[in-house]
């Protein structure tokens, strides 16, 4: 059975050099009074030092919470996340080479903690074959440091039955760390109030199969027998150590900006017409307009973070919104996505997945389309998502989700930093340009292999406010131009490499997406029901 203790006795527990594996999806599912005991203890005393933290999604609210806390030099000294840009100090500490730091896919993490649990070598993937997480380019490693001292987490296989694979290696895992919502006297851990459904009973068993502990944080106790069994996310034998949150209000989010919302938990419903915003007519809505049109009755779809998720708020103004599944990575599907600090969370979820086994469903194939932000293309169609401008960001589910997608889309701004665009009279006016190219000669890193996509028959798209590009065996194809648009000087003078313009030209994009009232996206969708999008040749 599990004991119960408090946080300054569940800090004495980390020792120098553990490993510890948390649960989180920005602040969700991360028991921040058990973490900052740990600093606590750190600070007074010198331990526990040089941990290896490994945390799937990322951590944090941006603004020094989660992974943040932690960014004290000497506390960790290596870091394994698929997602560091939501902790902007220890983002800092990777940069300044203060901390050995491997960026790896969502999906990829979660998947290995099942590997680990049953003894398994490790996790063997095509998911990152071609990107800057293949062992042939880096191996997700992101700073000098670790170039130069960290080990080497993924290996190339050449040729496993007739097919080349990456193999993410196996951690030994100290300690698991994670938060529920109540907990039984015998330890069973239930997790009703979070917004998401995390990878806790994934983590548990592996750190189990490690011979480590198992620490839960919780917001109240129950006896045995007053949870129902089904809804008991860690069962009581994965459990050591559960730990009562002393002032609950303070240190549980349910997201990076929530503390709790009844609408962001199963079984509460709120009306469709109070979850949208009325979009104001800007290159933006130009953007997510075009990308709905590529939409049909019956998919399944992932809009990332960013602008697509604009793209519910179309729907929902078109009248649109019950005509496909939107999926989010943290396992979410169905309902009304949520943006910003809150994204991965939906009001009227449908259902719920466990994140870990989430991803079999990203990764069998069964995406219809993805849209995702476009943030740099090199000149075939590959994206950059980590590295833009000297910064460093994450990837999250990224890699895993475009990696099988039938269909992915990119859209985003033509350039970045200070561009400035207006909708007039059908037109698109370009105010001010941006400070930086997004279409360049040559990405730094590659999250997204154009080129392996397109010899697997998937389609990729890139829309941005004046232009629609497409991937094709030659190079990206200038498809259609918005009205108002010149092809010389408002888009072949920014880029560091020309596209392929077809014979005649391209075609001028959908007139009607830029006036101010639509109404016909409904009527698209349903005149092109039957007929799904061709990869061009």
């Amino acid at each position: 059975m599990a004991e119960f203790i408090t946080r300054q006795e569940a800090a004495e527990l980390f020792k120098d050099g553990n490993t510890v594996a948390s649960t989180c999806f920005t602040l969700g599912g991360w028991p921040e009074d058990v973490a900052r005991a740990v600093v606590e203890r750190f600070q007074e005393t010198g331990h526990p030092k040089n941990m290896r933290h490994i945390h799937a999604a990322g951590l944090g609210n941006w603004e020094g919470r989660g992974e943040d806390i932690w960014a004290v030099p000497g506390l960790v000294d290596r870091l394994i996340t698929s997602h560091p840009g939501s902790a902007p100090h220890r983002l800092e500490m990777i940069l300044n080479n203060e901390v050995k730091a491997w960026t790896l896919p969502l999906g990829v993490m979660l998947q290995n903690y099942r590997e680990i649990a049953r003894h398994s070598p490790g996790l063997l993937s095509k998911v990152g074959l071609g990107t800057f997480v293949d062992a042939r380019v880096n191996g997700g490693k992101q700073n000098q440091l670790t170039k130069d001292e960290g080990e080497d987490l993924v290996e190339y296989v050449p040729d496993f039955q007739g097919d080349e694979y990456l193999l993410f290696k196996p951690w030994k895992i100290d300690i698991g760390l994670m938060r529920g919502t109540t907990a039984d006297t015998n330890g069973n851990i239930t997790c009703e109030n979070e917004s998401v459904n995390l990878e806790l009973l994934a983590v548990a068993q592996a750190v189990k199969a490690c011979g480590g502990k198992v620490i839960v944080g919780v917001e109240n106790v129950v006896e045995v027998g007053q949870l129902n069994p089904r809804l008991v996310k860690v069962p009581g034998i994965y459990v050591d150590y559960v730990v009562v949150c002393e002032d609950y209000d303070k240190y549980y989010m349910q997201t990076g900006d929530t503390h709790f919302r009844r609408d962001y938990t199963p079984g509460f419903r709120v009306p469709v017409e109070e979850s949208h915003e009325h979009m104001p007519l800007n290159g933006i809505k130009v953007m997510c307009r075009r990308a709905a049109m590529e939409l049909r009755p019956g998919m399944k779809a992932n809009f990332g973070i960013g602008n697509p998720q604009a793209i519910g708020n179309v729907l929902a103004e078109e009248g649109c919104d019950n005509i496909l599944s939107v999926i989010s990575e943290s396992g979410s599907i169905g309902g009304i996505p949520q943006s910003g600090k809150s994204f991965g969370t939906h009001v009227d979820v449908e259902a719920s997945c466990d994140q870990c086994d989430h991803f079999y469903f990203f990764d069998g194939g069964n995406l219809d389309i993805g849209i995702y932000g476009l943030s740099e293309s090199d000149e075939h169609g590959s994206i950059n998502t980590t590295r833009l401008n000297g910064s460093l960001q994450g990837i999250g589910g990224f890699i895993n989700i475009t990696s099988t997608a039938k269909t992915n889309i990119f859209i985003g701004t033509f350039t970045a930093k200070g561009i400035k665009t207006k909708v007039e009279n059908g037109k698109l006016e370009i105010v001010h340009e941006g400070q930086y190219p997004k279409f360049k000669k040559s990405c730094v890193e590659l999250a997204y292999n154009a080129d392996q996509s397109y010899k697997m028959g998937h389609r990729s798209l890139y829309i941005t406010e004046r232009c629609v590009l497409e991937k094709t065996a030659e190079g990206l194809v200038l498809t259609e131009v918005a009205p108002g648009i010149d092809i010389q000087k408002d888009i072949l003078d920014h880029m560091e490499f020309k596209p392929i313009i077809p014979e005649g030209g391209p075609k001028l994009m959908p007139a009607e997406i830029f006036m101010e009232e639509w109404g016909g996206l409904e009527d698209y969708i349903t005149s092109h029901a039957s007929a799904q999008p061709a990869v061009l040749h």
